[in-house]
């Protein structure tokens, strides 16, 4: 069991957009488990042994509880595969999370627009009885969050992580061979440019100045959160 379950397309994909909401809630006592859905197998850069050293090594730096991928296809993903759906819905049903991480469908790599659909698919079969699986008990969840790529939207909420920037910055150094790139190197990637980081760091910088903070992750819910008062004045 979990407290939340990180549901990625590939690795690296939530160190990057909610790396440090999730530090944030690791530090707080929560238990979080990232689910790769493939293991990136089909990238330009690296290989499905590199991406697997990488993605263990981030998981140590942000303290997970646990990481575990599906084995799905690279580039194959389909959320109205019946196989990936009854997968994605033991896991869920597995781990017993109150909240799910996973990224939003404004992307233009097509295995985020279908992990998108995917998670939520299985999040609301996970909890019907009446979707039997063998050795599955029901589970519903409290709350769906979807993360930002490199595409914006208007997010439903921004998480202060001005406190765990740092330990998200190690967690993104893990994936070297994704980030980095000498400029000789014909293997071009949008992520591998050497203003990448520097954008995406100018993104957070931005979101955190929405919320007086100096970092902040933005995240999209498809309905409201429920607050206490006292929540409504920070301290």
């Amino acid at each position: 069991m979990s407290d939340v379950l990180g549901i990625a397309p590939h690795p690296d994909d939530l160190e990057l957009s909610a790396g440090g909401t999730v530090a944030g809630l690791v530090q707080s006592g929560h238990s979080v488990v990232f689910v790769d859905l493939t293991e990136g197998e089909r990238g330009t850069r690296g290989t499905r042994e590199i991406r697997r050293r990488e993605a263990e090594a981030a998981a140590a730096v942000l303290g997970l509880a646990g990481r575990e991928t599906l084995g799905f296809p690279d580039g194959g993903l389909n959320a109205h595969d019946r196989s990936q759906l009854e997968t994605a819905v033991d896991a869920v049903r597995r781990h017993r999370p109150k909240l799910v991480l996973t990224m939003h469908e404004n992307d233009e790599h097509p295995d985020h627009q279908e992990a998108a659909m995917l998670v939520r698919r299985a999040v609301y079969l996970a909890g019907l009885k009446n979707w039997p699986r063998e050795n599955s008990t029901p589970h519903r969840i409290q709350s769906l969050l979807f993360a930002m790529g490199r595409r914006s939207f208007d997010p439903s909420l921004i998480v202060n992580i001005e406190n765990t920037y740092v330990v998200k910055r190690k967690a993104m150094a893990a994936y070297h061979s994704q980030l980095h790139r000498d400029l000789k190197d014909p293997n071009v990637t949008p992520i591998s440019e050497p203003g990448f980081l520097k954008a995406l760091e100018a993104r957070d910088r931005y979101h955190g100045s929405i919320i007086g903070a100096e970092f902040g992750e933005a995240f999209w819910s498809d309905r409201p959160w429920a607050l206490p008062a006292e929540a409504l004045v920070r301290p």
